[in-house]
């Protein structure tokens, strides 16, 4: 597996403004071996941004040595595919289309993908009924798959605090009602704790489907005033060693991409030796 940091891991990133060929001279310094860039609505990479621009930076990612195989956008968290407003629903769907074009100029082979919001701790104002959030991401995502055949781009659906798809056999049942190879799963590994779940199950039931994972590690102490929290790699609850051998039973072998929030002092060398140790496990 391909030992990655989210560039939303660098100081900068999750603003948006650190320039791209920082982020990866950051992340080779700190012993990576790959970088998940990351597209927004406002920063360094939008959807707006030219073909021109996307290879210009191609060609820095090609000089760093650095694997850069996938892009992740969080745009809609804020542009709810699944909103009770069609022209939300609208702008979800012209940003996406933006973002997998941008990654295939890119030469990236997977965009990172929420297909709707219900209701999260992350946007709490969302309150949608259930029923109407799985048949408008249903409609979302099949528009947005004709897009990811032509750009030869893989539609990777995220297990996020989203309110949608918390059992991985339904998780799987919707991946598996569109019949492409270019959709599959964005496996987060931390996220899952959050629901209380565990991850080496989740592995096993939806297989070959998980076309990238990322890392992180969650820690909960049940109480009736009990906490519950992400925290640095191997210091949660995350069954490292029962994971990873989960992960390469399915013969996954592609990036592992650690996504740790906020930036601090460190936090790239403190993950990167996390890591070379959840490698090993």
């Amino acid at each position: 597996m391909i030992k990655s940091i989210s560039y939303w891991s660098v100081a900068g990133g999750l603003e948006g403004t650190r320039p791209v060929n920082e982020a990866l001279a950051d992340a080779k310094q700190a012993g990576f071996a790959g970088m998940e860039l990351c597209i927004g609505l406002e920063g360094v990479l939008t959807p707006g941004t030219s073909q021109a621009e996307c290879e210009g930076l191609r060609s820095e990612i090609d000089k760093s040595g650095l694997v850069v195989e996938t892009l992740a956008s969080g745009m809609t968290w804020g542009l709810n595919p699944t909103s009770e407003r069609p022209e939300v629903r609208r702008q979800a769907l012209e940003a996406t289309t933006a973002a997998l074009h941008r990654a295939a100029w890119l030469g990236c082979d997977s965009l990172l993908f929420v297909p709707g919001v219900v209701t999260s701790p992350i946007v709490p104002a969302e309150h949608v009924r259930y029923d109407r959030a799985v048949e408008r991401a249903t409609e979302t995502v099949k528009r947005l798959l004709e897009v990811a055949e032509e750009v030869n781009v893989d539609l990777c659906i995220e297990n996020v605090w989203n309110g949608l798809f918390y059992s991985p056999l339904e998780f799987k049942h919707f991946v598996e009602s569109f019949e492409t190879p270019r959709i599959g799963v964005y496996f987060d590994v931390g996220n899952v704790l959050g629901y209380h779940q565990h991850p080496p199950h989740w592995i096993v039931l939806l297989g070959t489907h998980i076309k990238r994972v990322h890392v992180k590690d969650f820690r909960h102490h049940f109480d009736w005033d009990g906490s519950y929290s992400f925290c640095m790699l191997g210091e949660g609850d995350v069954p490292w060693p029962e994971t990873m051998a989960a992960l390469r039973a399915i013969g996954y072998d592609r990036t592992l991409v650690a996504e740790m929030l906020p930036h601090r002092p460190g936090i790239l060398e403190t993950t990167c030796q996390a890591m070379d140790r959840i490698l090993a496990a």
